[in-house]
């Protein structure tokens, strides 16, 4: 630990941990104090242990809302799932858990397979600035997205549409598709969001310490260890390779 780490992530003894508070895996509750719990939290709060201050939560609807304020100078740390389009203006360490996105398609579906759903007429729904909103909308060449605020949103927009699929994280998609009778999960996934830790590009020496810490956090067993103590065992896992 070097004190320019520190100085970069903690100037005033404090580290400001923004944390995406829509996804309930990753956010399982709340304290009493407004805190949040759940891995992304007790991830940040390890950092901030690691460096020897205290911690603030700073809470944002979607993790959009998170990308978005990085150049407002109001977190010091962001735990959200990286992504090309964010790392425009955030460096990210590895991930530290991903979860698989794919589709949810209704009762009669022609869908049977991922890659079927890139096809001129088709049409998503998916949940506005999610990291797999953002993989879609760089990779799909002929469905169309439609965007709606939230998990919520989206599994509203679906239900309220001719949508021809619902795009999200699989485990989130295993919940809504008991509001559906006959609706299908379709097999295998487009891509997994990897959720990582995030700083602005210029703390030079606070990306290597972040870096090192997911490594060592994810090999150490910390990042099994939080994903059990929260409940979300099978439907959020450690990332893969490094």
């Amino acid at each position: 630990m070097t004190q320019d780490i520190v100085k970069e992530l903690a100037a005033n003894g404090t580290l400001r941990a923004a944390i995406n508070m829509s996804n309930p895996l990753l956010v399982t509750g709340g304290r009493d104090s407004g805190d949040p719990i759940g891995v992304s939290p007790d991830m940040a709060r390890a950092v901030a242990e690691r460096l020897g201050v205290a911690i603030e939560y700073v809470k944002f609807p979607n993790p959009g809302a998170v990308a978005d304020a990085i150049g407002d100078d109001a977190w010091d740390i962001g735990l959200i799932g990286a992504e090309p389009a964010r790392a425009k203006t955030i460096a990210f360490s590895k991930a530290y858990t991903e979860i698989e996105a794919t589709y949810l398609v209704p009762e009669g579906s022609s869908l049977t397979a991922i890659d079927q759903v890139d096809r001129p007429g088709i049409r998503i729904a998916v949940s506005d600035r999610s990291a797999y909103d953002l993989y879609l909308t760089r990779t799909l060449q002929h469905a169309e997205l439609h965007r709606a605020k939230g998990l919520a949103g989206a599994l509203e927009l679906y239900t309220s549409g001719n949508f021809d699929a619902l795009a999200g994280l699989r485990p989130a998609l295993n919940e809504d598709i008991l509001k559906l009778p006959g609706a299908k999960i379709l097999d295998g996934y487009y891509a997994t969001v990897q959720q990582a830790i995030g700083t602005k590009p210029e703390n030079k020496a606070a990306i290597p310490f972040l870096e090192a810490f997911v490594k060592e956090a994810r090999e150490s067993g910390l990042v099994a260890e939080l994903i059990k103590r929260h409940g979300v065992e099978g439907r959020l896992i450690v990332a893969s390779g490094y």
